[in-house]
């Protein structure tokens, strides 16, 4: 599996090329806000998490079944950064981020988290 940064695919996912840099602060301080409500919820190590441009999805997720983080981090993102201009795409994508961290917390629950 190719390494991939985690600002460059987030970027993807908010519809902006990864050579394109003009965001980048931008984006990094809503990446590190959405990190950190991971650590709030007890997920990831216990110093916190802190993402920087070349940081990669590695240096976090060291297992597959926590592969949906990335989805995770993408949506609150994307709320953050460009939410959806329709009440009814933003309750969809605010539902669909609250069943995520739901799931992940039930995941690191039942499994641990020495792999998050």
């Amino acid at each position: 599996m190719a390494s991939t940064t985690i600002l460059d695919d987030v970027k993807k996912q908010v519809g902006i090329v990864p050579d394109y840099d003009a965001f980048d602060d931008q984006l990094l301080l809503d990446i590190n806000a959405a990190f950190a409500t991971l650590h709030q919820l007890g997920v990831g190590p216990e110093e916190g998490f802190l993402v920087e441009a070349d940081t990669e999805w590695e240096s976090y997720i060291s297992t597959e079944r926590l592969n949906f983080i990335k989805s995770y981090i993408s949506m609150k993102v994307k709320v953050m950064f460009d939410p959806p201009t329709s009440s009814f795409a933003l309750d969809a994508l605010n539902k669909q981020i609250e069943e995520y961290e739901w799931r992940i917390c039930s995941e690191v629950e039942c499994y641990g988290q020495e792999d998050a």
